[in-house]
């Protein structure tokens, strides 16, 4: 069966959506997935899956908060550097540890810092203000200034109630959090699990990474590239190899990768040509993507008939086959067995810049990031040089960042054409180059998608 034939004149008829539009379709279809306990000292950069709440209040007593002696402030009403209130020192607190005796009146305890402050004390006063004295041959200390109720002691409860809510779902774990988390007791943490991406790259002249180069033929290093993303921004890479281009191979591998994991990347077989595969795929699923343009016309049936091994399953839904950017515009995305599948052109730079664009709100997402946070980060900068060449469709180019005197500045790539990855490893943003004839000239306010 020929694979042209089975896109037939619909390949040229393919509707572009907007990049914003596509990248919330793809929002949208990815929902927060599975859940995990990991141990307190793995949560760390992990999105919380429940929300956590104090299980005590904090501090969950009063708590001196620094060296000195807790007293009764009515006691030290009249104290000044002359005339220093002087009280009997009956115990030693230190952190960790209980007075042995109510602070009664004329009384004080020494204490340390985070010691729970005793019964009776009501203020704590700092060392500096005091000096060591006798009273009847007991210790005692001299209190040189007044003391205010509450002064120098952090109250029970303070900071947070029993039972009020420390983080909700969706928060991302930082190192603040671990400290909340491990002074409530939380040896263990829920939290979305790392998504497992299956990748599959599809075409005939591809060789495994380790293979000598043949006539024709090239490494696939997409796959290598696609794995180092996903694992960059949380995921769990599945390589699933290389399939032909033939539709019911193609059909049985997407199946098998979608049963073993969240969400399936594809490289490859999605433009125009006579054997691109996946697109043939994706042309046969009916429906219209909820955001495509005006007058787009549903999506043809084609010439012949798929069989059933050689087809998406029929309650596969499309998102979008084709987006209004270069490079990548063949760029697709379906819902598949409930499950995103997103199809990323086989040239690697348009491939690099289809990921950042799509798969990894997908990632974020499914790892319990909210819509607004998976969405692509942007900046603004100063186009460093000119970029003279025009674009019937937005254009996103690799680019370095760097800032002089305070402002920020993006300087294209050389070598940022979709097939061409020389630049891949250097780049640090994306310039949004709006369509248009000619390209902005040096010294323009550019949108940049910082990576």
């Amino acid at each position: 069966m020929n694979v042209g034939q089975l896109q037939g004149e619909a390949r040229f008829r393919r509707q572009a959506i907007k990049v914003d539009d596509a990248i919330r379709l793809i929002i949208e279809a990815a929902k927060p997935g599975r859940m995990e306990s990991v141990p307190l000292r793995e949560a760390g950069g992990r999105r919380l899956a429940e929300s956590i709440a104090a299980t005590t209040d904090w501090p969950p007593f009063a708590r001196a908060g620094l060296d000195g002696f807790a007293v009764r402030s009515a006691d030290t009403a009249l104290a000044s550097p002359g005339s220093p209130a002087v009280l009997r020192v009956i115990d030693t607190v230190a952190a960790g540890e209980l007075a042995s005796a109510a602070v009664a009146p004329g009384t004080a305890v020494r204490i340390m810092t985070g010691g729970a402050v005793p019964w009776g004390a009501d203020a704590v006063v700092m060392l500096e203000q005091t000096a060591d004295a006798r009273l009847d041959g007991q210790p005692a200390v001299q209190v040189k200034r007044t003391a205010e109720p509450g002064q120098n002691i952090a109250p029970q409860g303070e900071e947070f109630r029993c039972g009020s809510v420390l983080a909700e779902p969706g928060v991302r774990l930082r190192p603040g959090h671990a400290a909340l988390l491990g002074t409530f007791g939380y040896a263990h943490v829920p939290v979305y699990a790392r998504p497992r991406i299956a990748v599959l790259a599809t075409g005939a002249e591809l060789l495994p990474v380790e293979a000598p180069l043949e006539p024709g033929r090239i490494r696939d290093s997409n796959s290598a590239m696609v794995a180092a993303l996903i694992e960059q921004y949380g995921g769990v890479p599945v390589l699933c190899g290389r399939v032909p281009d033939e539709p019911a191979a193609a059909a049985r591998a997407i199946s098998d990768a979608l049963a073993q994991s969240d969400l399936l990347v594809t490289t490859g077989g999605v433009s125009v040509g006579d054997y691109d595969v996946i697109a043939s795929l994706l042309q046969r699923i009916d429906g219209v993507p909820a955001a495509a343009p005006v007058e787009a016309a549903p999506q043809p049936r084609g010439e012949i008939e798929l069989s059933t091994s050689a087809a998406l399953p029929a309650d596969s839904r499309l998102l979008f086959n084709k987006a209004a950017m270069r490079p990548g515009s063949p760029t697709s995305a379906a819902v598949v067995s409930g499950k995103l599948l997103i199809a990323l052109s086989g040239n690697p730079g348009a491939c690099f810049v289809g990921f950042e664009l799509f798969a990894r709100p997908a990632l974020l997402r499914l790892q319990g990031a909210s819509p607004a946070e998976a969405m692509p980060k942007q900046v603004t900068a100063k186009l460093a040089c000119t970029f003279d060449k025009g674009s019937p469709h937005e254009r996103f180019v690799r680019t370095r960042l760097y800032t002089e005197a305070g402002v920020l500045f993006a300087d294209p790539l050389a070598f940022g054409k979709s097939s061409m990855m020389a630049s891949i490893p250097e780049a640090e943003g994306l310039i949004r180059i709006k369509a248009g004839a000619e390209g902005p000239s040096e010294g323009t306010v550019v949108d940049v998608i910082v990576l």
